[in-house]
């Protein structure tokens, strides 16, 4: 049981400027509360969030903590944390010692989101850009929503959006059973290809807990899950209605998908509906996949069917989701977040679809050992049809080396032989010739702070 928030409740948020924690954040400071944070590095993230109005620091030493907290009653202070902080942090300390409440993200989430109607997106892959697509339709369909999203949605320019609604869309993370905590309305689950080995064991246990999550869906919700997942519908509440999607054999589908100037357009088909010649905007067939879903959420609300064509249109996509950052006749340049086998497969399967006949150069910072360990095929046979690959170092986040297992030892496991292994500041002065014609940077770490200085480089090179 939570205490009670009131006008004068206090949020510190450790690890304030992760994605799904910086839109926590946002939540309670248009709320009117006082929200303040730490984080171990500044990021554009953060920088925004201070811009709105946040106090944050980026030094864990105990001078740092404001008056503000030090001088309130514990009652009067919620803190959050992620698991990425590390337990000899100062201020995590403070906070112990000082017998401060403290909640993880998700068990906060949890709480916002029983005061709603939730529809929760889950699934190894394709939940931020569900989960943004179906905030989008929504709105656009006369049926605002609130949104927890696990990207900056580009039409909203932030990863959190406020309504005058009892509706809310949450991404449902499966990292350390956090999606557990909620109990929606509506859910879709989009892939399960296992991910999160340290955390569940197996990848029998990694099935039982989506089985689980499935299981928290309320009497008389509705399940949008995409065909051929293994898990077992016949365990349900009966009175759970589950719908399938994909691109063909399921309840919704699409039929005539064909590339029109560069843009993947279909038609879609469920029961008893038919939307004609629907403008996908997003690369990659697979993102086709994520638009029925969507759409079979926002036709389960209500939301007029002829309304579809243009929200889909008016999409812009989710920052660092194949965000284009360059692109002109010499370079394009992709910014793309994919840290698993299955979506960097996803991603130069895109690149090749977009722009064939060019050559591919992928950056790729695998994150953690764990996952690097568990699915060094997988990555190797991925980032082996690339035309070029460059490896960082291993971005460790949450945990500590796993002896042998280093970016060295994925790089031995690529076939490709026009590959190398780079640190940080040897990647951006690295040289820059005529081959550099499509470059995607890809991974979950801190990879997007060399975005910027090396696309300047390359487009100064390219020029």
């Amino acid at each position: 049981m939570m205490k009670p928030i009131h006008s004068h409740t206090i949020f510190y948020f450790l690890g304030i400027g992760g994605i799904g924690m910086s839109a926590l954040a946002r939540f309670f400071h248009t709320k009117g509360h006082h929200v303040l944070g730490y984080d171990k590095t500044p990021t554009a993230l953060t920088h925004e969030l201070e811009m709105e109005g946040m106090e944050i620091v980026y030094d864990d030493q105990l001078h740092h903590l404001p008056s503000l907290i030090t001088q309130s009653s514990r009652e009067d202070i919620w803190v959050c944390y992620t698991p990425a902080i590390p337990k000899d942090n100062q201020i995590y300390q403070w906070f112990l010692r000082n017998e401060m409440e403290m909640f993880k993200r998700s068990e906060l989430l949890g709480a916002i989101t029983r005061r709603y109607n939730t529809i929760a997106i889950a699934g190894t892959h394709g939940k931020t850009t569900t989960s943004s697509l179906l905030t989008h339709l929504l709105t656009e369909g006369g049926f605002p929503v609130n949104a927890f999203l696990g990207g900056i949605a580009n039409n909203f320019q932030s990863n959190c959006v406020m309504a005058d609604s009892d509706w809310v869309v949450v991404e449902a993370d499966e990292f350390d059973r956090s999606f557990l905590t909620l109990s929606p309305k509506m859910a879709a689950i989009t892939a399960v290809d296992p991910d999160h080995l340290d955390i569940y064991g197996t990848e029998e246990s990694f099935y039982q807990g989506f089985q689980q999550f499935a299981q928290k869906i309320q009497s008389g919700g509705v399940l949008i899950a995409k065909e051929g997942i293994p898990l077992d519908w016949k365990n349900l509440n009966s009175e759970v209605k589950v719908t399938t999607y994909a691109l063909q054999n399921a309840s919704a589908y699409a039929e005539n998908v064909h590339v029109q100037n560069g843009t993947y357009v279909f038609d879609y088909v469920s029961e008893g509906v038919i939307i004609r010649e629907i403008v996908c905007g997003l690369p990659g067939i697979h993102n086709v996949e994520n638009a029925i879903a969507a759409i079979t959420l926002a036709l389960q609300c209500g939301v007029n069917p002829e309304s579809l064509c243009q929200a889909m249109a008016s999409f812009k996509g989710v920052r660092r989701r194949f965000d284009r950052v360059l692109s002109n006749d010499e370079v394009v340049v992709i910014d793309d977040y994919a840290h698993h086998p299955t979506e960097i497969q996803a991603a130069v399967q895109s690149v090749r679809e977009l722009y064939p006949g060019k050559n591919v150069i992928g950056i790729f910072q695998p994150h953690l050992f764990s996952r690097t360990r568990d699915f060094g095929e997988g990555f190797a046979h991925a980032l082996s049809q690339l035309d070029e690959v460059i490896l960082l170092p291993i971005y460790p986040a949450r945990e500590l080396p796993i002896e042998g297992i280093d970016s060295q030892w994925l790089l031995d496991k690529i076939s490709n032989p026009s590959k190398k292994l780079l640190n940080k500041s040897e990647l951006l002065e690295i040289e820059i010739g005529v081959d550099w014609q499509v470059v995607i940077f890809l991974g979950a770490g801190d990879i997007d702070q060399l975005v910027v200085p090396l696309t300047k480089r390359i487009n100064e090179c390219r020029a």
